[in-house]
């Protein structure tokens, strides 16, 4: 496709432009003959999306319910402002598990998903041996399953949380909403990549027992509650992109809380082993950065009429999509496998489809959005400089607006690309890049590898058709 206008280049005299779409083949030849060539890139809409789109473009209520949900989100500002067992802030009681994702029932579960239900029942003493968890599951008559995101809180990898569990406690004080996320156990063989051995569940038990209620000391003897969402915005200016690579906020963090653990009254080893596995986790803030952007992104929910995608979220069998016109409606379709670098001897078979409540942090513009202003997540991810750089500016392409916190130095200091837009995902066909750890498919095998992944492209147009149904006055 290509049109033609005339461009002066001298008194009297014309030269045409040409602009093109589509194929470059035809641009490359118009400018072999001296034309000036102006391309433009555009993609025919996703399949039968067609009349949806049109139904949703013309929704009167659409430009303000989108800026409305945008300010709401980006208005927020995230405190870390307590720590705290699940059984206190959540509510959970003994035989109930939260679960990264949307629902699922335990015979659908993932082998991560089920090695961390497992290890989350011997952890709480339902049973003694992991193994014998499965028939506890499989009967359901004292147990139950429900998502994180139903309880205000975003859990990474199988994202499991039960009630003897410490969680961070986050807070927007200008409205006083709170959100909540565990503590992260560091990477390899951890619960959350489904592991459940006597190691793993010696090392939850210490965090119980003495990491949770010395952060909690901590938190509390702070005089400032620590910004969070402050910290995010540093962070993302020496090089954390606040999904996968996470070092510079977990040191700014211990830079906050550790004054108040050496002076909490703890014994002195205890402050030791903590301080040591904190700075020796880099991956320790990220369970702060998910809360901090679900925080934001509650925000910017059950606005009528809004396009804005207010959580992604996976649990290892399918990928589900929430969005603000929509309510706590999920649209799923089957989770992808990630596509990057393995541990060891690991490949492609040995990994599970993708799974966790972390692509909470691509939804409101870091993590994978963010690629540009952490290049060296690409040795861990897999893909090269450039690609990240390009990832974040196609990113543009599908949000609604800049995050001007969150900026990219290598960019110009352009904000990150901000609230997916369910309409525009569907008319260019460009998915959300996610960048993620990878989970061994088998339960109990812990972590394989790490890379990238994009959600199932069906969901988007099933959103779309919902929000296509919700316009006012259209005839179905």
């Amino acid at each position: 496709m290509s049109t033609t206008s005339p461009s002066p280049v001298s008194a009297g005299a014309t030269t045409p432009t040409v602009v093109t779409c589509g194929a470059d083949m035809f641009a490359d030849a118009v400018a072999g003959q001296a034309v000036d060539v102006e391309r433009v890139d555009w993609r025919p809409p996703m399949p039968g999306t067609e009349a949806d789109l049109a139904a949703v473009a013309t929704d009167p209520r659409r430009p303000d319910a989108n800026r409305r949900a945008v300010e709401a989100m980006l208005g927020v500002t995230a405190h870390l402002v307590d720590v705290a067992p699940a059984s206190e802030v959540l509510g959970l009681e003994k035989g109930q598990f939260l679960h990264a994702g949307p629902p699922i029932e335990w015979a659908r579960t993932s082998g991560p998903l089920r090695g961390a239900l497992m290890g989350g029942a011997a952890l709480e003493g339902l049973v003694e041996d992991p193994e014998d968890a499965v028939a506890l599951f499989e009967s359901g008559s004292s147990v139950s399953l429900e998502p994180c995101h139903h309880r205000s809180a975003v859990g990474p990898m199988a994202g499991v949380v039960t009630p003897s569990m410490w969680m961070w406690v986050l807070e927007d004080r200008a409205t006083g909403k709170r959100t909540y996320c565990s503590l992260n156990e560091g990477l390899g063989k951890v619960l959350r990549y489904g592991a459940y051995g006597p190691d793993v569940l010696a090392r939850l038990r210490w965090m119980g027992d003495v990491l949770g209620p010395l952060l909690q000391a901590a938190v509390r003897g702070t005089e400032e509650a620590s910004d969070v969402t402050g910290i995010l915005t540093q962070m993302l200016q020496m090089g954390d992109e606040a999904h996968n690579r996470n070092r510079a906020g977990t040191l700014m963090l211990l830079r906050d809380l550790s004054p108040a653990m050496v002076t909490s009254g703890f014994e002195s080893k205890d402050v030791g082993d903590a301080l040591r596995f904190v700075g020796g986790n880099d991956h320790f803030f990220l369970n702060l950065a998910m809360p901090a952007c679900k925080l934001a992104l509650d925000a910017g929910r059950d606005v009528p009429g809004s396009t804005m995608v207010v959580a992604m979220a996976r649990n290892g069998t399918d990928f589900g999509i929430q969005v603000s016109g929509t309510g706590d409606q999920w649209f799923t379709g089957p989770a992808q496998v990630a596509d990057g670098l393995f541990l060891g001897d690991y490949g492609p078979e040995d990994a599970n489809p993708d799974i966790g409540d972390s692509a909470i942090t691509e939804t409101a513009g870091i993590g994978g959005f963010a690629m540009a202003t952490a290049p060296a997540i690409v040795r861990l991810v897999g893909g090269s400089v450039p690609d990240a750089l390009a990832t974040t500016r196609r990113m543009h392409e599908i949000t609604l607006a800049e995050n001007p916190r969150w900026s990219v130095p290598v960019l110009e200091f352009q904000g990150t690309p901000t609230g997916i837009d369910v309409s525009k995902v569907c008319r260019t066909g460009i998915l959300p890049q996610i960048n993620t750890g990878m989970a061994g498919a088998v339960a109990g095998v812990g972590q394989v590898g790490a890379g990238l992944v994009t959600p199932p492209a069906e969901i988007f147009p099933q959103a779309l058709a919902a929000l296509a149904q919700a316009v006012p006055g259209r005839s179905l």
